[in-house]
């Protein structure tokens, strides 16, 4: 597939604020993941899927270098499953954000791909992963990485869902991106 000169300015401007958003992580997920879920969301709407799963790609890549999460240093096989976990969310939004005399449509979309996100990565890394693979002097921290990558996964991207949203509807109107 051929990306045009838009679809790279507009995911630049995406991946950069990602990564300005990721310099906040450490004051709360709750900040730097609708950051980041929106971001993908917008990518998906405006530029479409490829870019989409561009960012999905390149997001947890950034935090990862931002940031330096220990779960993910004492676990590398997470990072992948962070990166599939946005590719099914920013999938199942392209696939069903355009259902036929449904105004409903975008919005169901993107619970439902916040959902299968948040199931897809509580699965692979909450019950598989960190279960199987986290070293002995973090098992204390378990339930608190368990946490992180099911159900605050699952918050961050329904709130990154709503600001996407809430951004989507002017600029939709404004520059006639859909």
């Amino acid at each position: 597939m051929k990306i045009n000169t838009k679809q790279i300015t507009v995911t630049a401007v995406l991946l950069a604020i990602c990564i300005i958003s990721q310099f906040f992580k450490n004051a709360s997920v709750y900040i730097t993941g609708p950051i980041i879920n929106a971001c993908l969301i917008l990518a998906v709407l405006s530029v479409g899927l490829t870019c989409g799963i561009i960012l999905s790609v390149i997001t947890p890549i950034t935090a990862y270098f931002i940031t330096g999460s220990p779960i993910i240093s004492a676990i590398p096989a997470i990072m992948p499953c962070i990166m599939i976990g946005n590719i099914i969310m920013v999938f199942f939004i392209y696939l069903l954000k355009n259902k036929p005399n449904s105004k409903w449509g975008l919005p169901l979309s993107m619970v439902i791909g916040s959902i299968m996100k948040a199931l897809f990565m509580g699965v692979s890394i909450s019950l598989i992963l960190i279960p199987m693979l986290l070293p002995e002097k973090m098992l204390p921290k378990m339930s608190v990485f368990q946490t992180t990558f099911s159900i605050t996964q699952l918050i961050a991207a329904i709130i990154g869902c709503v600001y996407a949203y809430l951004i989507w509807i002017p600029l939709k109107k404004l520059s006639k991106l859909d």
